[in-house]
């Protein structure tokens, strides 16, 4: 009763809004722009490259197939002083009306593309198709033959200019036999002017670059010539050399007010003091150690001016906490004909001191709590911008679902974190100029966690030390110099000790409910091909991402244990004041690319793998280091933790469902909806193994004759909202693939659904991938 209501009350939406004409709001004698499309004759012309220059489109569609905020609008009445049409029309489309001048726009801007590509005799056609009050507009792109360079020749008078492009002619873009691009000659203009800017021409800007094509009578050859214009402030001034510019004075104003003037003499100054020949101004009092403006600058007194050097100053001072703003300002020298610039170095001043709350609502396994949270941060305790961060932290739930024996059912949770973060690389030995380059940051931590539960008591202890730093703006590389962990259970039920870790001689329970230390070390690379901050991908851009992390533990304590000849304790386990470590290495690949189809459609997918490798003084994994499936984040037809390993359909312990290797895959077709909503149809696929078989886990390790057919296969729609800052996403899965049963019916659950079996929500904060 409940599916066939469901197919009534669906098949009731899709009649309402297909009865409701696309057309109800066009205007007579007018049509609804129904669709565009550009043809090409030439593979190398793309027509999704020409699209930008098409200045209406027709009433978007969701996830590309239907125009759904039309319908929406058009249920709307003609009376639109009702506050229901009002709404109807808010968060609808108005019908696209086709406008004959637009359209003509359109062919205009096309053609002109197509020229600078270098098919100067392209013409465009355009054609419409009407039927009712719909119109199809197509453009028509006939390339012709492109125009060649057949011989490049350079009209450059300055010889020290002419000498330095010599230098860096491997990397001209301007190629004999090339297409007459327009936009290959611009890119090369603003080649020269970067190499220029970083050689001491401070004036330089790549208007001073042009082109003569001259076009060999009857061919489609150029002979193309490349001129560097003299040097002009105004028209009417006399041309001369371009000048290059040397350093001259640095100066520091560590108070300006970005909203004041921008005249240095509107600067609020009291004081100032001089170091190393650098005079640093301020209001009341210097916040920052004059050492560290010094050593965040790329460029010194006397040095030929370079914009790369410049913006790496930006990069810098950017990393400073203690600041807000940053603005380099050069000033030519008033001495004659000078060619000196005075710099000054403008620093606004972060809030270097607050305090946060958080109060959030927990859900673990279905048992509900509530946890808060207070913090505070400094972001300039020793006057160099070191960030200071201390963080409490408390936790309840009520359990449910516990068996007679134990004491009470709820969990209680106190946690306090600290940690120090400098904005440069500390390590004994090591020169200035050394942590200079390297430009990376370093990270002091301390971590103590309380876990009062009715199985249990069980405190963690942690420290870390660590460093991060940024290349080209797109990489990320971090160095988990030293992390050391310590799992202290001072108190186990004896309840459960019968019921879970003594039973059947369950080692994974047995392992992870002892005491226990974790000593590692790793690394992890980032790379994203639009760089800045590494964040989830968006409909906005074509883009991909690399994500590598490796994880290495308890070797040298290893190492040592065999060297002092220590003796092993009852488990066959090396100790450390009668506490065994844990010894293993793990590895993570991961790869994401986000396509974009239009503005507002985009195809993303993501592959990762992942494994981890017990040896030496271990024989698994420990629990905080072990790979589960499920979740928002991984195969979202099951809940978290609730897949795998392999064909193990789980017994209500999470400690069970959880394994060594993990391969996960995901496919998203993205669609902005409306207003801050966008939606996402999605296929999962992937599962988790172990590499030793263990009894409490049947059907759980890995065997390459048997895994692909253990890969759990799901399927959903979701909704996100953007609100800039963070997305909302709720996601919705089905199973389609169940490793855990054999018989088809329940292996398939895509041919036999059952939504109360099959079905699982998720809720979180961010993209999954």
């Amino acid at each position: 009763m409940r599916r066939n209501f469901l197919y009534l009350l669906a098949s009731a939406a899709v009649l309402s809004l297909a009865s409701c004409t696309t057309t109800k709001f066009v205007p007579d004698g007018s049509y609804l722009l129904d669709e565009v499309k550009i043809r090409t004759d030439q593979k190398n012309i793309r027509p999704s490259s020409l699209r930008m220059y098409v200045r209406q489109n027709p009433n978007a569609k969701w996830f590309s197939l239907i125009k759904t905020q039309l319908y929406v609008y058009n249920l709307s009445g003609r009376d639109s002083t009702k506050w229901g049409n009002k709404f109807l029309r808010r968060i609808g489309d108005a019908p696209v009306i086709y406008s004959e001048d637009e359209a003509k726009r359109s062919e205009e801007e096309i053609t002109k593309a197509v020229h600078n590509m270098g098919y100067m005799a392209a013409t465009v056609k355009r054609s419409t198709k009407i039927k009712k009050k719909k119109i199809k507009l197509y453009y028509d792109v006939t390339a012709g033959k492109p125009y060649v360079v057949q011989s490049i020749k350079y009209d450059i008078y300055d010889p020290k200019i002419a000498s330095l492009l010599k230098q860096d002619s491997a990397r001209s873009l301007l190629k004999e036999g090339m297409y007459l691009d327009v936009n290959v000659l611009d890119a090369d203009r603003q080649r020269i002017t970067n190499k220029l800017l970083r050689n001491g021409y401070y004036k330089f800007n790549k208007d001073y670059i042009g082109y003569t094509a001259d076009t060999v009578r009857n061919t489609y050859n150029v002979d193309l010539t490349q001129h560097l214009q003299m040097y002009k402030v105004h028209a009417s001034d006399s041309a001369r050399a371009h000048q290059q510019y040397w350093i001259n004075k640095i100066n520091f104003i560590t108070d300006y007010d970005v909203l004041q003037s921008s005249a240095l003499s509107s600067v609020d100054i009291n004081d100032s003091v001089h170091y190393k020949g650098y005079p640093i101004y301020y209001k009341d009092k210097l916040y920052l150690r004059p050492k560290v403006l010094t050593d965040n600058l790329r460029f010194a007194s006397g040095d030929l001016f370079n914009e790369r050097d410049v913006q790496q100053t930006y990069s810098s001072f950017g990393r400073l906490s203690a600041l807000k703003y940053t603005n380099i300002r050069f000033i030519e020298t008033q001495v004659g004909d000078s060619t000196m610039l005075d710099c000054y170095v403008m620093l606004t001043k972060s809030k270097h001191k607050s305090v946060s709350f958080e109060v959030e609502g927990t859900n673990s396994a279905g048992d509900l709590g509530a946890a808060a949270s207070v913090s505070f941060q400094n972001r300039n305790l020793f006057r160099g911008s070191e960030t200071f961060m201390i963080k409490f932290r408390g936790a309840y739930e009520v359990i449910s679902g516990l068996q007679a024996g134990y004491s009470n059912n709820n969990y209680t949770e106190y946690g306090v974190e600290t940690s120090i973060n400098f904005p440069n690389f500390l390590f004994p030995f090591i020169s200035s100029d050394f942590k200079r380059k390297i430009r990376a940051t370093t990270e002091f931590g301390l971590q103590y966690n309380y876990q009062l539960r009715p199985e249990f008591l069980r405190t963690m202890a942690s420290a870390n030390w660590s460093y991060k730093w940024t290349q080209r703006q797109k990489i990320q590389h971090r160095i988990d110099l030293i992390n050391i962990a310590f799992l202290y259970l001072p108190r186990i039920s004896e309840r459960f000790k019968e019921d879970y870790i003594n039973k059947g001689q369950n080692h994974i329970f047995q392992y992870n409910y002892q005491d226990r230390l974790i000593i590692n070390m790793g690394y992890s690379y980032n790379y994203n091909s639009v760089g800045g901050s590494i964040i989830n991908n968006t409909i906005a851009s074509n883009s991909y991402s690399i994500r590598f992390n490796f994880e290495s533990a308890g070797n040298v304590m290893y190492a040592l244990s065999k060297a002092a000849n220590i003796r092993k304790n009852s488990d066959g386990e090396y100790a450390i004041l009668g506490i065994p470590y844990a010894q293993y290495l793990k590895g993570e690949f991961d790869f994401a690319k986000n396509i974009r189809i239009d503005y507002r459609n985009s195809f993303a997918f993501h592959a990762g793998v992942g494994i981890a490798v017990p040896y030496g003084n271990a024989k698994t994994i420990p629990f905080e280091k072990q790979y589960f499936s499920g979740g928002a984040n991984s195969v979202r037809g099951w809940s978290v933790r609730d897949l795998g390993p392999g064909s193990f359909a789980g017994n209500g312990n999470l400690l069970d469902q959880s394994g060594d290797i993990k391969l996960d895959a995901s496919i998203e077709y993205r669609s902005k909806l409306f207003w801050k909503f966008q939606g996402a149809v999605f296929i999962d696929a992937g599962n988790i193994w172990t590499i030793r078989s263990y009894a409490n886990q049947p059907g759980g390790v890995f065997k390459f004759d048997k895994f692909y057919k253990q890969i759990a296969v799901a399927y959903g729609l979701g909704l996100r909202l953007d609100l800039d800052f963070f997305i909302l996403r709720f996601d919705g899965g089905m199973k389609a693939v169940n490793p855990a049963y054999e018989t088809r019916k329940e292996h398939f659950p895509i041919i036999h659904p059952k939504f109360s079996r099959d079905f699982a929500f998720h809720f979180a904060v961010g993209y999954p991938f």
